[in-house]
């Protein structure tokens, strides 16, 4: 029976395989290493289960940005103009965001520092940022975590070190003017690490729930009908067991996949779903470079991947 089953997944894994080749599609992981000194790196896969780092593992772009010179959690989406949009975490104690563009993936504009909380004196941080494009309002959603001391105080004591964080967001329609900063998410609890989707007509929030005492650090879903909110209540975690941050999120077919890094476990994890209720872990079957963190999953074309592998 165990050999059946093992059977039905490789042949699962396989249609996908050739589902995306059919499409003319591949997948790309943007992450960092270490402490993010040595910047972006670019992994590949054909099945979202099986991923290869491009170019020898050697970072693609090198951080310029803030006193700390990071590149931590780099999110890449496609925008409508056609560019790659990519924001990063630039510091531990920044109060703005890194943001740089690119037609390939492989050359990349200057990089610019958004200073997305300089009107909160007391801002502690801006931590992973990322980046969920509207199709309705043609505008793009910049959102990342900060603690704001004397904020939330019903949540301070199940902090870490009084870092207290909620959602915040700003709108842009082109990365050279921004909206005000506003509050996007307060689900109750320490947040941290949000990436949204869409899914038909809503929108998903995965997040990580950063409560220490007592301790979840766990992954939970949230919906709204709206990409600004107001999100529902967060769910029952859908990771096990174990300390999980940093998620981001693939759809392939009718199947959901949520990458994850396994922080104290110093590897990588991964829960499926079909309905975004009801989640499997399947940790043991995906396969990622070694030392992989914190990034975000993409999809590009074959044509461009071909470009990305000859990549120097």
């Amino acid at each position: 029976m165990k050999r059946f089953f093992s059977f039905l997944f490789l042949l699962h894994v396989l249609i996908i395989q050739v589902a995306a080749q059919t499409r003319n599609e591949a997948y790309i992981f943007s992450y960092f290493k270490g402490n993010g000194k040595d910047g972006l790196h670019l992994a590949y896969s054909s099945d979202g289960y099986n991923w290869k780092a491009l170019k020898g593992d050697q970072s693609f772009l090198a951080p310029v940005l803030s006193k700390d010179s990071l590149m931590r959690d780099p999110c890449i989406i496609r925008g409508s103009d056609g560019l790659f949009h990519m924001v990063w975490t630039v510091s531990w104690t920044d109060k703005g965001i890194g943001y740089a563009s690119s037609r390939d993936l492989i050359n990349w504009s200057e990089q610019k520092y958004i200073p997305v909380m300089a009107h909160e004196e007391g801002a502690r941080n801006c931590w992973a940022p990322e980046i969920t494009y509207d199709q309705a309002t043609d505008t793009y959603l910049i959102y990342w975590a900060t603690t704001i001391p004397d904020r939330f105080t019903e949540t301070a004591s199940t902090a870490d070190n009084g870092y207290n964080h909620r959602m915040y967001y700003v709108t842009t329609k082109d990365f050279k003017k921004f909206s005000e900063t506003k509050l996007l998410y307060d689900p109750g609890f320490n947040v941290i690490d949000a990436t949204i989707v869409k899914d038909g007509n809503r929108f998903v929030m995965f997040l990580k729930d950063e409560t220490r005492e007592p301790a979840q650090k766990n992954l939970k879903v949230a919906f709204s009908q709206r990409l600004t909110g107001p999100y529902t209540k967060a769910s029952e975690p859908i990771t096990g067991k174990y300390w999980a941050e940093g998620p981001t999120v693939l759809k392939t077919g009718e199947e959901w996949i949520v990458y994850f890094d396994k922080y104290t476990e110093h590897k990588y994890g991964a829960v499926r779903s079909s309905d975004l209720k009801n989640w499997t872990d399947i940790s043991d079957k995906i396969s990622l470079p070694s030392g992989i963190r914190h990034g975000t999953v993409l999809k590009v074309t074959q044509k461009e991947l071909s470009k990305l592998l000859e990549a120097k």
